[in-house]
């Protein structure tokens, strides 16, 4: 592991990378469980240690407001919101991504309200994911680190030109206080190099962003957005390698761990892909084969890499910390189910629902799921509801 060994807690880390990579504009509101990454850059800038202009907005939905003027701009820019934040942006959310604004933001991934809760789910990343927007998911804090600083690098590709989300689970890693290694600003600086901004606003060249568009050209301009998110999977590729060289830390689009010949396995986000790895683990010393894949990239979803992995299991449980509802399915579970569509083998799928509202996932869950799939295995076909683990019944 090359770098400086330190202790932080998530939403520090991802303050940390967005500092050492010379943000020039922050336009934050602050709101739990991500306050802690906006208050620390605050300090930064206060201090002198950065070099940014800070807005302390009045709302989420300004705060994305102000990113997207100050990205077109061509500035360097971060931003940072979780749940009810992301639901009052949500209007930006569209505009930024139509105005190809490269906005780095993190989500600090809490549940919707009602009932009110502080804690994880994964309902603000799922809201964000048909926006345009695209989306990185963190296992641990060196991985929230380590993204933050490869999403400018991707978004800011003049073959990409992307917002982009990094989520990192809401209390798990957002104030988990964990060891990860650091680069030095000479190497981030060397990997991130300032921003070159492309038609960026300038008064004396005026220009027309997000101009009124009709039915005569609206589709055509939807289309050319559209065929930009077929490159994406490239660039993000190129830039996990090129980190690789710079960190020795592997980085790729989906992640698989004991797949070689099992025949059942459970697709995942964020922190709880490490639980499901260690019960996979204790699984194996009774006989029991789990394969475990979690997504590092959640959109553009890596349609070929996925179908890849899963084609040669029987039966894969989807796991989803939020609930679609209404849908025949939850929302990972219809990306898995659509992305095997026109797979010539197909596993049964079982959609499972975990962890709502920050509710513990422990290995005895996931040793449950696996006893599920047996029984899904041995009837031949899947059950119609999805499973809900974790659940207090009665």
């Amino acid at each position: 592991m090359k770098g400086k060994l330190v202790g932080m807690n998530g939403d520090r880390a991802v303050a940390y990378a967005a500092k050492q990579a010379k943000v020039d504009v922050i336009s934050a509101y602050p709101i739990t469980p991500q306050t802690i990454i906006v208050e620390t850059l605050a300090e930064y800038v206060n201090n002198g240690e950065l070099d940014a202009a800070f807005i302390p907005v009045e709302s989420e939905h300004t705060a994305l407001s102000a990113a997207v003027g100050a990205s077109l701009a061509g500035a360097r820019v971060f931003t940072a919101t979780s749940s009810q934040g992301l639901a009052l942006m949500y209007e930006i959310l569209w505009i930024a991504a139509g105005l190809r604004a490269p906005i780095v933001m993190a989500i600090g991934n809490r549940a919707l309200s009602p009932n009110i809760n502080i804690h994880c789910s994964h309902d603000d990343a799922y809201a964000a994911r048909d926006t345009g927007w695209l989306q990185f998911f963190a296992e641990n804090v060196q991985e929230a680190y380590d993204l933050t600083l490869m999403a400018f690098r991707v978004a800011e590709d003049e073959r990409v030109l992307l917002p982009t989300i990094v989520n990192l689970d809401g209390f798990i890693l957002t104030h988990a206080l964990e060891g990860l290694y650091v680069l030095e600003d000479a190497e981030v600086d060397a990997f991130l190099p300032k921003r070159k901004p492309i038609n960026p606003i300038d008064p004396k060249n005026p220009k027309t962003y997000g101009p009124l568009d009709f039915t005569d050209w609206y589709m055509e301009h939807k289309r050319l957005q559209f065929e930009v998110y077929q490159k994406v999977g490239g660039v993000v590729r190129e830039v996990f390698d090129e980190y690789e060289k710079l960190t020795g830390r592997h980085y790729q689009p989906v992640k698989t761990f004991n797949v070689e010949g099992a025949d059942k396995a459970i697709v995942i986000l964020g922190s709880s892909a490490g639980t499901a790895r260690f019960a996979a683990r204790k699984l194996a010393e009774k006989g029991m084969k789990l394969g475990v894949v979690s997504l590092t990239q959640y959109r553009p979803f890596p349609v070929a890499e996925l179908r890849k992995v899963l084609e040669s299991f029987d039966v894969v449980a989807v796991l989803d910390r939020s609930v679609s509802f209404g849908s025949p399915g939850n929302q990972l579970f219809m990306d898995v189910s659509t992305a095997l569509y026109s797979s010539k083998k197909r596993p049964i799928l079982v959609n499972v629902v975990y962890g709502l509202g920050g509710r513990d996932f422990t290995p005895l869950h996931v040793e449950r799921i696996y006893a599920a799939l047996e029984e899904v295995q041995r009837k031949g076909e899947a059950p119609e509801e999805s499973l809900w683990v974790g659940l207090r019944e009665g």
